[in-house]
């Protein structure tokens, strides 16, 4: 596995772009398009809120029920959520004049949106976009990036990987982009993700992937509790790396697997840094775990607890906080078994052990809490099991940002 330069057009047969339309924004990117010079295989995890927004419902239904698929249309600016049946029309709008432009079927067309939620879509502005869209696709990496800048809110940085591996002899490539940076929580975030790949995979096995990929990465991160209405992770495979097909389990399952986790724990891990108003990227590890569901929790635990976030804002060892957030989980465990620490690449302090608070240099502690990514480190001593989760540090901007997000 060998990471390399770009993102979803890095993949054999992708092209991409992104354009300013004047959706929301003024003078910045806010459309971006994923298109397949073949059609794909297609599949997807979408948010776990009831309440979901146009383009989730209209994409379910393009994956499960769709021959094929061969375009991702997205914009920023507006969530299109909670816009009633004229938001379904404007996706059917959306489908329809993306088909026409590109020749394929408007039920080949994926699409995500991400913003304010409660606004109307401009149509017209939105078909422009794919007009500009259709236009100005390639196959270059700059048009990659181009596209995860436009699909970008409160982001303040794009984020794009890919990565090589080798199936049945043939080269595989595996590109992504994903936005998110506020409304942020475990089981889906506000998130839009794309991920391309040039590999032969049945439609059945891809999602396989797709849906396991999701419950140790992105089901992984919070910045700030709330689940999005818009959440979406979509992954198109095009075959046209010539691999065998992957029609079941075995060694290039387990390859494809592979690099489809490095990818999207890499993107979830980008996010949680990027989270709104953040300073820092913070991660909780919990090991010696009697079971791995319960170690999820006990992580997920820590990095959602407001008074850790704005401990690790502070570079403040008030460990107190972290062991708390530990005993509300809702998991059973022996406090007098605990041992605590946290690490940076400034180094490591132990602050707690089997119940008891240890002796440690608070200049010291203040020193490894000062790093742009810190991970607290709690062993249950319980069992073998363990898991990560990702959040990041609470900070006054969080709410400036917030505050006055509409206008």
């Amino acid at each position: 596995m060998k990471q390399i330069e770009g993102g979803v057009t890095a993949a054999k047969g992708f092209e991409a772009a992104g354009v300013e339309a004047a959706v929301k924004y003024q003078n910045r990117k806010d459309m971006a398009l994923i298109y397949s010079t073949a059609p794909c295989q297609a599949a997807g995890t979408f948010t776990s809120n009831l309440v979901k927004a146009a383009p989730v419902q209209w994409d379910q239904r393009v994956v499960a029920e769709s021959p094929f698929v061969q375009a991702v249309v997205a914009n920023s600016g507006i969530a299109n959520a909670c816009t009633g049946q004229a938001g379904m029309d404007c996706c059917r709008a959306e489908a329809e004049h993306a088909g026409k432009k590109l020749g394929i079927p408007a039920e080949s067309v994926l699409l995500a949106s991400t913003g304010v939620i409660g606004m109307g879509m401009p149509v017209d502005r939105l078909c422009a976009g794919i007009d500009k869209l259709a236009a100005a696709k390639a196959h270059s990496l700059e048009a990659g990036l181009a596209a995860a800048q436009a699909i970008m809110t409160t982001d303040t940085v794009s984020k794009e990987i890919a990565l090589r591996i080798q199936i049945t002899g043939k080269t595989v490539t595996i590109g992504g982009m994903c936005k998110g940076s506020g409304m942020i929580h475990p089981n889906m975030c506000t998130m839009l993700a794309f991920v391309t790949t040039d590999v032969k995979i049945s439609k059945e096995m891809l999602q396989r992937a797709v849906s396991a990929t999701v419950v140790d990465s992105f089901n992984m991160i919070s910045v700030d509790g709330d689940t999005s209405t818009n959440d979406t992770l979509l992954v198109l495979a095009n075959g046209e790396a010539g691999n065998e097909e992957i029609q079941g389990e075995g060694e290039d399952y387990d390859t494809f697997c592979q690099a489809l986790d490095y990818i999207t724990t890499y993107l979830a891990r980008k996010m949680a840094g990027d989270g709104e108003g953040a300073t820092c990227l913070f991660e909780a590890k919990v090991v010696g775990a009697d079971t791995k569901e319960h170690a999820r929790i006990l992580a997920k635990s820590v990095i959602c607890s407001s008074l850790s976030k704005a401990a690790i804002y502070g570079h403040d060892c008030n460990f107190g906080r972290f062991l708390c957030a530990l005993g509300y989980s809702g998991v059973s465990f022996d406090p007098d078994k605990v041992d605590l620490c946290f690490q940076s690449r400034e180094g490591r302090v132990e602050v707690y052990s089997q119940g008891t608070p240890l002796t440690y240099s608070e200049e010291e502690a203040t020193k490894v809490l000062s790093a742009p990514e810190v991970t607290v480190v709690a062993d249950m001593h319980m069992g073998e099991a363990e898991a990560t989760a990702w959040g990041c540090d609470l900070s006054y901007d969080y709410v400036k940002i917030n505050a006055d997000y509409r206008s």
